[in-house]
């Protein structure tokens, strides 16, 4: 699965479905590592509620803010 994200990206999550304790749809976070696999990738991201918890995407998926969305 091929994506554009990159360490320091800001992202918002727009879904995690797979996750018995998931991060909050709309929360907002920091791109520490991104992590390609044969048809997904695994993203590393510091959350700002204090949470770390990595993405797999798919079936995780994130917006990319750009630096105006961007209200950290």
């Amino acid at each position: 699965m091929k994506n554009n994200l990159k360490t320091g990206d800001r992202v918002r999550l727009v879904s995690m479905t797979d996750d018995p304790d998931p991060i909050a749809a709309g929360e907002l976070g920091t791109v520490v590592g991104v992590y390609p696999q044969s048809d997904w990738t695994q993203v590393d991201v510091d959350w700002d509620s204090g949470r770390s918890l990595m993405l797999s995407i798919p079936p995780d998926s994130v917006e990319r803010l750009s630096s105006a969305d961007n209200t950290n």
